[in-house]
């Protein structure tokens, strides 16, 4: 968004000077539309690696649930082994 920003002021200054020419504003869209469709894949990407993250979180939560409840389980069987 900042670089948008950036290439408006910029396509703004060169409207001020009076020397853009209709090609020079037509790339200037160009440039702005590719920007625009970066930040909105950007946005994408960014929201999907948060859905991952928070997958990811949660399998891993599981797994450390799992391992604790195996280790309570194998202690409980040592120490009946132990008493025998």
């Amino acid at each position: 968004m900042k670089a948008l920003k950036i290439m408006a002021i910029a396509f703004a200054a060169s409207l001020t000077v009076g020397c853009a020419t209709n090609s020079d504003v037509e790339n200037l869209q160009t440039q702005i539309d590719g920007l625009k469709t970066s930040v909105a894949q950007a946005s994408s990407d960014a929201a999907s690696a948060q859905t991952a993250a928070a997958d990811a979180k949660a399998a891993a939560e599981r797994a450390a649930q799992y391992a604790q409840e195996a280790n309570s389980k194998l202690d409980r069987r040592f120490h009946r082994s132990m008493m025998k």
